[in-house]
């Protein structure tokens, strides 16, 4: 065999690295990646859940270092209401759109599904917006919002003892959709002592309801050991402020109270520099890809499954997505033959149950129409007997009508000769 050449080294998986004698220019891919990104953007998505009042807009504008002037909730809501707004921000020269979407109302409900779910369909919405502008013929990714959420910040009321039945239940049903990272909100209201109890009580009890939380990446060198450290910090306890105290000669967002000052970006007193460096600065683009590879291929793999395509055929063979659709296809048209064949029968028979209803209709009005007709004939006859009845009793009435007139008549004429027989015989009686 010959030796292979030289600067050409075979490699276990049937690739050769190869050196170059002189400069190409392929070096400069990641800085036109970088400014291909800085040129159009980014866009990140954070979800906020927790009960009103627990600090939920307050922790965002300090993140932020901003105010979102985020209104006021009310109480009184039938159902969870989530409300995303989105806002355009740049730091040097790199452009963010950041979108928050809110939990208003959230845990006011007596039904606790009643809270959680409208929060699942609204993640699934998003999801299902992004699938179906990927199946578009055009497509039009590179210009299309993503409003995936990416980061789903959990608030925990600092009570101390445990997580309420609400919390479990909306972490477990989100926990395969969602990036969650659990924090500990209004952390200065319990001591040290406690809220380190508070926080190992809070991950025993997620990890006995096998609820998986966002776990910091570790595989990345550069980041390994911080992520490594601050996941052992979970859940974040940490105190929000927009309010500016002085203390020395510097101006520090913190929380005044009577026996003392609770400084936020000071990490003895709570946790809010790790939170933000961890989300904001070190793994915000592994939430992004977290986002996009682990969630949202879930959900579009059981999308697609319910819509019939596989991967393997029935005999474990690969399938393409064209071998899928036809089949699909063809099975859709059978099932559609089959659902045709069995309205035409389900019409023929309502055809032949109403032509039967129609008979017996048809039949009764005859029956009734023939009852009808001999009561018509019965009382006709009845009637022709009563008039022949009157007409007899009238021929009879005019009979004896013409006899009175007659003899009326009759006495009329025989009056005046008898009247002149008696003057003659009086006159003769007379003379005699």
């Amino acid at each position: 065999m010959a030796a292979p050449r030289a600067g050409r080294q075979p490699q276990n998986d049937g690739y050769r690295s190869l050196s170059l004698s002189g400069h190409v220019g392929f070096d400069s891919l990641p800085d036109q990646l970088v400014n291909k990104s800085i040129k159009q953007g980014f866009c990140f998505n954070i979800l906020c859940i927790g009960e009103t009042g627990t600090g939920k807009s307050t922790l965002i504008d300090s993140l932020f270092n901003t105010s979102f002037d985020d209104p006021v909730s009310t109480h009184f809501q039938p159902n969870v209401r989530l409300r995303a707004q989105t806002y355009e921000l740049q730091e040097s020269n790199v452009r963010l759109k950041l979108t928050v979407v809110n939990t208003v109302g959230f845990g006011d409900q007596i039904n606790k599904e009643d809270s959680y779910q409208p929060i699942v369909d609204y993640i699934d919405a998003q999801f299902e917006a992004y699938l179906q502008e990927e199946l578009k013929i055009k497509r039009s990714l590179f210009s299309y919002h993503d409003t995936r959420i990416h980061a789903c910040l959990y608030f925990i009321s600092p009570t101390g003892h445990s997580l309420k039945t609400l919390d479990l239940l909306t972490m477990k049903s989100l926990d395969s959709k969602v990036n969650i990272i659990p924090i500990i909100s209004k952390a200065d209201s319990i001591s040290k002592t406690e809220l380190q109890m508070f926080k190992n009580k809070l991950m025993s009890e997620l990890v006995s309801n096998d609820v998986q939380i966002y776990q910091f990446p570790t595989d990345d060198e550069t980041v390994s050991q911080v992520n490594t450290i601050m996941n052992g910090h979970l859940p974040f306890a940490v105190v929000g402020s927009t309010e500016e105290v002085k203390i020395g000669n510097k101006m520090v967002k913190a929380r005044q109270y009577p026996w003392g000052i609770v400084q936020v970006e000071n990490e003895n007193h709570c946790d809010f520099v790790k939170l933000r460096e961890m989300l904001i600065c070190t793994n915000m683009e592994d939430l992004r890809e977290q986002t996009h590879a682990r969630h949202y291929e879930l959900y579009r793999r059981c999308r697609l499954e319910e819509m019939g395509f596989r991967d393997i055929g029935p005999e474990n063979k690969p399938v393409s997505l064209q071998e899928a659709y036809e089949a699909k296809r063809h099975e859709f048209y059978l099932e559609l033959q089959r659902k045709e064949e069995e309205m035409r029968q389900h019409f023929v028979q309502r055809v032949k149950e109403k032509e039967t209803i129609l008979k017996e209709a048809e039949q009764q009005i005859q029956t009734k129409f023939d009852h009808l007709m001999l009561m018509h004939q019965e009382e006709k006859l009845k009637l022709e007997k009563k008039k022949r009845a009157l007409e007899d009793d009238m021929a009879m009435f005019n009979k004896k009508k013409a006899n009175a007139e007659l003899l009326q008549t009759q006495a009329f004429v025989s009056t005046p000769v008898v009247s002149l027989k008696r003057d003659k015989d009086r006159k003769n009686s007379g003379f005699m």
